[in-house]
């Protein structure tokens, strides 16, 4: 045996060019070929996008069921930030291209839990770098879901930035409208928050915003200008009160003096009258009687 290994040794170190002066080159990829059968071959690995997952199927789940295909490095279930829900889609990466090629054209169209599974390979230069950032990590629910966060009570302070942060955004879309040329108005974010007092110097017509390129020319805009005008009408008007003149108030008293007096003398003839017939009457009746 010891004779044997002897020999080869012997031949593999006997191995020469056949041109003398390639004999360099020649041992060099000798050296080559045996590093190689030393090193395993790698195998390029594969990414699979699978869709439509049925509710209820999670990391565990797809793990133990694609397993059946090979061996799977890296998995990744797509997951909702705010409410820690499936969103219905995973990455999952073999070991090798060919078993994801496999699985492709094996789960695509598969019905699973009345929902057809799209499943296709995706190009290793398409593949992100961070796609399977943080996926061997254990799954944690959100500490804060989205529907606590939204409804808790905010802070002054943090209503003051939120409002501060629309307008700003709203009147960067009303000069990016102006600079194209677009003459389009609606009422925004400025419209319901409360707006501040107009001097009564300033001009009626001017925007409700300091910001906004075109005035704002909503149905309760043109009321509150209306009323504005009408306040200010009214408060230019001047209203002179006639004073009486003292000769017409001395004349209409001599008018009711001279009325009265006429009055009174009328009622004194017809006394006067009245006393002429009684004493005729008394007189007829004397005679009679005589």
């Amino acid at each position: 045996m010891t004779e044997g290994k002897s020999a080869t040794s012997k031949k593999a170190k006997s191995l020469l060019a056949l041109n003398p002066s390639d004999d360099a080159e020649f041992q060099k990829k000798v050296q080559q070929v045996k590093k190689r059968r030393k090193t395993p071959s790698r195998l390029t690995p594969g990414v699979v996008y699978v869709g439509h997952i049925p509710r209820g199927l999670f990391e565990p789940q797809l793990r133990a069921y694609f397993q059946q295909f090979g061996t799977i490095l890296r998995m990744r279930l797509s997951r909702s930030k705010k409410t820690g829900g499936s969103k219905g889609y995973a990455y999952i990466e073999f070991d090798c291209d060919e078993v994801a090629k496999i699985v492709a054209e094996t789960m695509n169209n598969y019905l699973m839990g009345e929902r057809l599974i799209q499943c296709h390979v995706i190009p290793l230069e398409k593949v992100h770098p961070k796609l399977f950032v943080g996926c061997n990590k254990a799954f944690k629910k959100p500490s804060q879901p989205a529907v606590s966060r939204y409804n808790k009570k905010h802070s002054q302070e943090e209503l003051e930035k939120t409002k501060t942060k629309l307008l700003r955004k709203e009147a960067k879309l009303r000069k990016r409208l102006a600079a194209e040329g677009i003459d389009y108005d609606f009422p925004g974010f400025a419209s319901q928050f409360p707006k501040k007092k107009l001097a009564a110097s300033e001009d009626a017509n001017s925007s409700v915003c300091s910001e906004d390129v075109t005035p704002v020319c909503t149905p309760s805009v043109l009321e509150r200008r209306k009323s504005m005008v009408a306040n200010e009408e009214a408060d230019d008007e001047i209203i002179i009160k006639q004073i009486p003149d003292v000769s017409f108030e001395e004349e209409s008293g001599e008018e009711e003096s001279e009325s009265e007096e006429e009055g009174l003398s009328g009622d004194e003839a017809e006394e006067g009258e009245d006393g002429e017939e009684d004493d005729g009457s008394k007189e007829q009746q004397e005679e009679e009687e005589a």
